[in-house]
């Protein structure tokens, strides 16, 4: 990867019990993440073996409006319905999370609480999460945080055997149709990476832009 004269490595983080909703916002506009307690923010990753440029992506709501492929995947997903509640990890999230981290052949993460607190009450900043449900069988669950005038998505597990659903961007379409029903004025989807990568997905939304770790948010 080829680097500006001027690029400057950034790889910084802190730990914070509490952050106020205008707080997270701050945080998110200049690129930070978190999970947990953990807040961080770096500039550069591998991707295999190669070094690239990590992107925080957000989607500007007003900016927004559904892909053709997007609108496929709610109208395959009508028959489901979901729950918005705050943060409530219990025994069938963590059975879920240990389901679904099959599909990852590196870096397989060993607890669902790497990535989030474990209830409302222990989170830094207000978590809900998305449970969805095919009949009574809970089949997804996704996470997100809510700042004053944003929200961002964390983290999101599903079925394996519904793969085909798609569901990790069904519950991303949910969360940013909560944010607009809300009144937020950025959806943060999180950290992808120059180039190609798994993380791609995160791109695919209209209205995304790109922080240039200068303060700046571009559109793609």
């Amino acid at each position: 990867m080829l680097l500006d004269a001027d690029f400057e490595f950034i790889h910084e983080e802190f730990k914070a019990a509490r952050v106020t909703h205008g707080q997270l916002d701050t945080l998110l506009a200049n690129g930070w993440r978190h999970f947990g307690t953990y807040f961080f923010r770096y500039n550069l990753g591998f991707v295999g073996e190669d070094i690239r440029l990590v992107t925080p992506l957000r989607v500007r709501l007003s900016e927004f409006s559904i892909s053709k492929s997007q609108r496929r995947v709610l109208r395959e997903n009508a028959d489901l319905h979901i729950r918005v509640e705050p943060l409530q990890i219990d025994y069938a999230a963590e059975e879920l999370f240990h389901r679904h981290k099959q599909r990852f052949d590196h870096h397989t993460p060993d607890s669902i609480f790497e990535f989030l607190a474990g209830s409302a009450e222990t989170s830094p900043c207000e978590t809900k999460q998305i449970r969805v449900f095919e009949g009574d069988d809970p089949i997804a669950v996704s996470y997100f945080d809510i700042g004053g005038r944003s929200c961002s998505g964390v983290y999101a597990i599903f079925e394996l055997a519904h793969s085909n659903r798609r569901l990790g961007i069904f519950t991303m379409l949910k969360e940013i149709e909560y944010a607009i029903e809300t009144g937020k004025e950025f959806y943060y989807q999180g950290y992808a990476y120059q180039g190609e990568s798994f993380y791609d997905y995160k791109k695919r939304f209209r209205g995304t832009e790109v922080f240039d770790w200068k303060g700046n948010w571009t559109s793609q």
